[in-house]
């Protein structure tokens, strides 16, 4: 008997326009509005419907043939905005790129989002054991943002990008020895 093989994307849906709650005023952490609770209106149907069309789009009725053979959401939380999508080990990366060129969620909705794949598994159980560490990391940085000390990872980003904008800038150095490619060839 032959054994199908699947591949699970854990994917983490972030939202890069502020939320309704910061634009109320409230006092809420920059990095909890780029991770912000997926509507109530979004649920797994609309997601494997969204994957469908992307594949379509993207490569017509081979793609779709090929894609949507075990295509499923197996895990979806609105809470964390994170979502586990079963697909074939074939074939996942065109489950990848319909997600990666998804810009807004479906119409009644029509939120701008990105969608990021965080994790390739061959296993549900570490791809779930990936969701309960990046949620505990959030959970932790925000704490972190909270009691005042500042973001690493967004000061670490901050100051790199700082950096490429110096024009003297060293971003990488080249050793130039005294030994050419075709002298080492020949020894």
């Amino acid at each position: 008997m032959v054994r199908v093989k699947n591949r699970y994307l854990v994917v983490n849906i972030l939202y890069p326009a502020s939320s309704p709650a910061a634009r109320a005023g409230e006092a809420v952490p920059e990095l909890l509005q780029f991770h912000a609770p997926t509507p109530d209106a979004f649920h797994t149907g609309q997601l494997v419907r969204l994957v469908r069309e992307g594949i379509a789009e993207l490569f017509g009725d081979y793609g779709m043939g090929m894609a949507n053979r075990t295509l499923k959401v197996t895990y979806w939380s609105p809470a964390t905005s994170t979502a586990i999508i079963r697909c074939p080990r074939e074939h996942y990366e065109m489950v990848w790129a319909a997600l990666t060129f998804t810009t807004k969620l479906p119409r009644p909705i029509d939120v701008p989002v990105v969608f990021k794949v965080v994790r390739v598994s061959g296993t549900i159980r570490k791809a779930e054991e990936e969701v309960i560490r990046r949620a505990k990391g959030i959970i932790t940085r925000a704490r972190e943002v909270e009691k005042g000390r500042k973001d690493v990872i967004v000061e670490g980003v901050v100051r790199a990008v700082e950096k490429r904008a110096e024009p003297d800038a060293v971003l990488a150095q080249v050793d130039e020895g005294e030994e050419s490619e075709s002298e080492s060839d020949s020894e």
